[in-house]
């Protein structure tokens, strides 16, 4: 049994709730989980809460990019796109498995918003702005030559374009191991436990009442500093401190569409000008897979409501037919979709253009002292998250012993299976397992040196060995890694944001549930009721989900 089991986690809550925390955290995105690490990292009391899984929202619904932001650059963004690129560097260094080198093609044609000159300075200013930090310098390319790398592009009107790079990450993923790295260093993480109220002494927001959402158990958490990131829900958590607070967010939608990458042809990463409305976007390789994005449109949509709309797909696959005439996408071919909301901070022109709004972050404090973060991009969270806490140190004052340190290590302490990004010896052990190549390269992706503990699970009881669907290498082991390692507490949370079978298989995950929830029960404590329940749950989101094309 382990941290989720009923017992066991009630036990934990008390636990946290007896002693008051130096900071609460509220948020399990990704600016939570690394304000949590920075904070844990230097000492402090740390507690972390999260109404849903970890990276529910937001950060598992990006384009899944580490990257300097190459369009900003037209918004004169200097600064952003110079912290973004030098961020995405540290990322490289202390996540090597889940952030990887991704070349870009960036094609130019007859009519396009940005030309070949435009994108040539782009590009130098962008590798400059990198310094020593560069994944690769740019090159341009001739039409011959961008047709040679890509070959199904359309041809006509076709200038030539550019060779560039940046890199991808499994953004879930990341938050997950951010927030491991925290625990490591004492925070208390608890997800599923959503924020009901403040407390307060004094008119000052000293802790908050949480509820379990598992157990519908309420407790009471002190903390001396309160910090929302909350991303999407920053006004929302900012009006429970003053009902007045002044609004700090626009949020804008970001949907992506997942097809078959053979319905497409692309060979690599692809960056292009919509010919609909001249918005940069991205088709991007994902294993056998390819997704198409983004939007970037005004909703008033809650977080919890958000979904891909039939006329953002529409956009997005006609964007892409446009640039790969010969693919004839239609609805028929989406495996899957996302939508999420990036929380914008909000500009003083009004009609401004979404894609315009700034990429940069806020750090507020409300009437009853609360600290916000708000607004960001996911390439610049660790930067965020250290001035978050360099706020609440402020705040703090001098601890019985000292100064609280002024940083921490966070730029150069790998996050758990980044130790190295030599893998070939865990690549072997893979191979002594007797698992199939497809399945080691999954784990090496996945878990970087932490997949030698799965291949021990699958060594130690070979029914781990087998895959849990069979048009996906993941492994029953990774299951139990998921619950022992990776605090997953429901089916949905392996499925769809741990191993990802939920955007990755034609039925989003219905015949791996079942023993998936098995699995999981056997770890947690579970009967056969919850066994049962947790595999219905599973089985009624997927349906909400895949009532349109659209997915949660």
């Amino acid at each position: 049994m382990r941290h989720g089991a009923p017992g066991l986690r009630r036990a934990e809550l008390r636990q946290v709730a007896a002693t008051p925390a130096d900071v609460l955290v509220i948020g399990g995105g990704i600016v939570g989980a690394g304000v949590a690490r920075d904070a844990a990292m230097r000492g402090l009391r740390t507690v972390l809460v999260e109404q849903h899984d970890l990276a529910w929202g937001t950060s598992s619904r990006s384009s899944r990019l580490i990257h300097g932001g190459l369009r900003y650059l037209e918004q004169g963004a200097i600064g952003l796109v110079a912290e973004a690129l030098r961020e995405r560097a540290v990322l490289r260094r202390i996540a090597p498995h889940l952030v990887h080198p991704l070349p870009f093609v960036f094609p130019v044609h007859a009519g396009d918003r940005i030309g070949r000159m435009k994108l040539g300075a782009g590009l130098l200013l962008y590798d400059l702005l990198a310094l020593l930090r560069n994944v690769g310098r740019h090159r341009m390319l001739s039409k011959r030559q961008l047709l040679a790398r890509e070959p199904l592009l359309r041809d006509r009107g076709l200038r030539g374009g550019a060779l560039y790079y940046d890199a991808q990450c499994d953004d879930a993923r990341l938050v997950i191991a951010t927030a491991r790295s925290a625990a490591a260093h004492g925070a208390a993480i608890l997800h599923y436990a959503a924020v009901r109220g403040f407390r307060r002494e004094d008119g000052r927001i000293a802790g908050a009442e949480v509820e379990d959402r598992l157990t519908g158990e309420r407790l009471e958490l002190r903390a001396q500093v309160v910090v929302s990131a909350t991303g999407p829900w920053t006004d929302g958590v900012r009006r429970m401190e003053d009902p007045a607070a002044q609004a700090l967010l626009r949020l804008t939608k970001g949907v992506h569409v997942v097809v078959p990458r053979t319905r497409v042809g692309n060979h690599e990463a692809i960056t292009f000008t919509s010919p609909i409305d001249g918005r940069v976007m991205f088709v991007l390789p994902w294993g056998e897979l390819s997704y198409i994005g983004t939007t970037d449109t005004d909703t008033a949509e809650s977080p919890e409501q958000v979904r891909a709309a039939d006329v953002d797909v529409l956009y997005l696959l006609r964007s892409a037919n446009a640039l790969f005439p010969g693919a004839r996408l239609t609805v028929e071919d989406v495996r899957a979709t996302w939508a999420g909301l990036r929380p914008l901070l909000r500009s003083d022109t009004a009609d401004a253009r979404a894609s315009s709004l700034s990429r940069e972050h806020a750090i507020v404090e409300g009437a009853g002292g609360m600290i916000a973060v708000a607004g960001g991009k996911l390439t610049t969270y660790r930067a965020m998250a250290a001035e978050t806490v360099d706020r609440v140190v402020r705040r703090l004052g001098p601890r019985g012993g000292g100064a609280w340190p002024a940083w921490a290590a966070t730029d150069t302490e790998p996050l758990p299976g980044g130790e190295t990004a030599d893998l070939t010896a865990f690549a072997a052990m893979g191979n002594d397992a007797g698992l199939p190549p497809a399945t080691i390269a999954h784990l090496l992706r996945h878990y970087g040196t932490e997949a030698a503990g799965i291949c021990n699970l699958a060594v130690s009881d070979r029914m781990l060995a087998r895959p849990l669907d069979p048009d996906h290498p993941a492994i029953a082991a990774e299951v139990i890694h998921a619950v022992r390692r990776e605090l997953a507490l429901r089916v949905e949370d392996v499925l769809v944001r741990r191993i990802h079978l939920f955007y990755e298989v034609p039925d989003r995950g219905r015949r791996a549930a079942a023993n998936v929830a098995t699995l999981m029960g056997g770890e947690l404590g579970w009967d056969d009721t919850r066994i049962a329940a947790e595999r219905e749950r599973y089985a009624a989101m997927v349906k909400a989900a895949c009532g349109g094309v659209t997915a949660p």
